[in-house]
């Protein structure tokens, strides 16, 4: 690909010159006309000074060369040039190159996502307000030297960062070298998760499964001593060991539903879906179990399409949990309603909000705040004949995490509880 250079002033037609001169000749013209006709000076002469006029408005002369002061430009700092920027924008990771000063000089589209505050030509100390960024970043222009450093940042949700500062020799204006600062920043989230994900399970598996195991062992060795001949108390510890089991594949799934939801809380999904026909899903398979409660279901939804950016799969088991516990807990109200409507949030946004109402027994005011905690339940007694795991609404409020939603809780004893799930609504174009 061929590049013009930029013409100078002597590759421009004598054309050009004469018809950017004309106003400054006729000026010239008029006024040693003037000074010829009151007698002021001779013709020849002023004939003489016309054509000097004219030499200079017409000769190029070359006092200022643009590719010599754009290079001039480019010796100022050689790390602001292009090339650096655009080696700086392909990294993959996000990476900001500071000035010994700690200014930002150029930053990539990652940078600019993880910390909107930074700005070019600004100190990066007053965006990062991390105290283990800081402190790296002041060591590592004070001595010149590597610096790492792990942080947790909480903002949408909890991320751990690490942050890898490092000196980079660059050349100056007159010949010289300098350093710079390179920060870059990678994600240790997923390695997190997983270790945490790992002893979550041993502990949860070990504390929630003892108990199931325990009445499965004492059965077996009943069934193979004293009830062995007897077929009235084999088949009634064949149906305890039957739930016994099913309660721990129960568990095993939520344990494990959990962990993957948590493993990737960072990642906001960005599939659209629509939520009225999940809704309609979940309330059809429940049926049968309302059927059984003779509980009567009434859902209020709209006819549009109401979309979110979401996991569908994540959001089935959200509402699946959300109805069937109204179904189970407020069964002794005779009715669940089910509905979605989009209203307003705190701050002014718009957010999409389903709410499920029951008309049980409610829940007491001091149990409002720990009903997402793992393992947390009102009534143990009655948890547990319901089957439930003591995970579902963790998982809940979990996958509204990782939508950037939010659970709303609403009881009042003896008067049912409400349970509304709220996501921010996202702009699909017409």
């Amino acid at each position: 690909m061929a590049i013009d250079a930029p013409s100078s002033p002597s590759a421009q037609p004598w054309s050009d010159r004469l018809r950017h001169s004309t106003i400054i000749l006729i000026a010239a013209a008029l006024a040693l006309s003037v000074v010829v006709s009151l007698g002021e000076l001779s013709a020849l002469h002023a004939a003489i000074v016309f054509l000097c006029i004219a030499a200079a408005a017409l000769i190029p002369w070359r006092l200022h060369d643009p590719a010599t002061s754009r290079d001039d430009v480019r010796r100022i700092n050689p790390v602001e040039s292009a090339a650096v920027a655009a080696v700086v924008a392909g990294m993959p990771d996000p990476a900001v190159l500071l000035d010994r000063a700690g200014r930002v000089i150029h930053l990539n589209a990652a940078a600019a996502q993880l910390a909107p505050a930074l700005r070019k030509n600004e100190l990066a100390q007053f965006a990062l307000r991390s105290p283990e960024i800081i402190t790296a970043l002041r060591e590592a222009i004070a001595t010149t030297e590597p610096r790492r450093a792990t942080y947790l940042d909480h903002v949408p949700v909890d991320r751990w960062m690490e942050l890898i500062i490092t000196p980079v020799p660059v050349p100056t204006s007159f010949g010289g070298a300098d350093k710079c600062m390179l920060m870059t920043f990678h994600d240790q989230t997923p390695l997190r998760r997983v270790e945490e994900m790992r002893a979550d399970f041993v502990a949860n598996a070990s504390h929630e499964l003892r108990t199931p195991l325990a009445a499965l062992s004492g059965f077996i060795d009943t069934l193979q001593g004293q009830a062995k001949d007897d077929p009235k108390a084999r088949e009634r510890f064949l149906g305890i060991m039957h739930n016994q089991a099913t309660r721990m594949a129960r568990l095993i799934d939520d344990l494990l539903s959990l962990s993957r939801v948590e493993l990737s809380a960072h990642v906001r999904p960005d599939t659209l879906v629509d939520l009225v026909p999940i809704i309609r899903q979940v309330a059809d398979g429940l049926e049968p179990l309302a059927r059984e409660r003779q509980v009567e279901v009434d859902i209020h939804l709209p006819e549009p399409p109401v979309m979110i950016a979401g996991d569908r799969e994540e959001l089935l088991r959200l509402f699946e949990n959300l109805i069937e516990n109204a179904l189970k807990y407020g069964a002794s109200g005779g009715r669940v309603i089910v509905s979605l409507t989009s209203s307003a949030a705190a701050d002014g946004t718009q957010e999409i909000r389903v709410m499920v109402r029951d008309f049980g027994p409610g829940i007491a005011p001091e149990h409002l705040p720990r009903l997402t905690e793992r393992f947390y339940r009102v009534d143990v007694g009655d948890s547990r004949s319901q089957g439930g795991t003591g995970l579902g609404l963790s998982l809940v409020k979990h996958i509204l995490n990782r939508h950037r939603g939010r659970l709303l809780i609403e009881s009042v004893p003896r008067q049912g509880a409400t349970f509304t799930a709220c996501f921010p609504q996202t702009k699909t174009p017409a």
